[in-house]
């Protein structure tokens, strides 16, 4: 072999790395970025942005509206390891009902959880106690399935319409046992929201929403013909 030749062999061998040294490379390479991905970025000691993001801007010890159960306070905010995957949870409680749950942070949007209404919406709740009650002519079966749908939808101003329409005045006959239930429960759903935003006790927030039901349309007694009605409707509620 000349000189020549063997210098471009050289040369060859020089400029070209193993092909295992390559295979290698790339695949610290990948690893690294799959690290990286699986961290997004976060340095120790800086926040999680996916957490912050599920969270959804709710803090440990703030009141919010949980619509299956009403007014509840985030105690804490913890982790929990199930099938070897950390499980981010809200810790609430439910004074009232002696009750405590616990929600995943990547749940709250689906079961609907939010913070306490802001004044002007409970300023419109407090108008709509005002209003003259709607009550549709159908059988009470269906009636109370919609008040409790209303009830658990967490909308503070649909259940001031439960309140409004199942309230009874003293010149009305009184209410059958299925409809002061749904009454008492939209009630204290609406008392606990508005004294948890005025930062009363409910016993004030119940008098303010007595307060304005009292200044709603005189409510007389029923007509003839829908108290002829409501036996049925009783029965078909039993």
């Amino acid at each position: 072999m000349s000189r020549g030749t063997k210098k471009s062999a050289d040369a060859r061998r020089t400029t070209h790395a193993p092909r295992g040294a390559v295979r290698n490379g790339a695949l610290a390479a990948k690893m690294a970025g799959s690290r990286k991905g699986a961290g997004e970025g976060v340095l120790p000691g800086m926040p999680n942005n996916k957490k912050t993001t599920q969270r959804q801007g709710f803090k440990t010890n703030e009141f919010i509206v949980y619509p299956a159960h009403g007014v509840g306070q985030i105690l804490a905010i913890e982790e929990q390891e199930i099938a070897g995957a950390k499980l981010e949870l809200f810790v609430i409680n439910f004074i009232k009902d002696k009750m405590t749950l616990r929600v995943p942070t990547a749940k709250i949007v689906s079961v609907g959880m939010r913070k306490l209404a802001e004044a002007p919406l409970v300023k419109r709740a407090l108008e709509t106690l005002k209003g003259r009650a709607r009550i549709k002519r159908t059988m009470w079966s269906r009636r109370a399935q919609e008040y409790e749908a209303k009830i658990n939808s967490g909308d503070i101003v649909a259940i001031a319409e439960v309140v409004r329409d199942l309230y009874r005045s003293e010149t009305q006959p009184e209410q059958s046992y299925s409809e002061r239930q749904l009454y008492e429960a939209a009630l204290d759903r609406l008392s606990r929201e508005i004294a948890a935003v005025q930062k009363i006790t409910e016993t004030e927030a119940i008098k303010e929403i007595e307060g304005a039901l009292a200044k709603g349309p005189r409510r007389g007694p029923k007509p003839a013909e829908e108290a002829e009605a409501e036996p049925a409707a009783e029965e078909e509620a039993a």
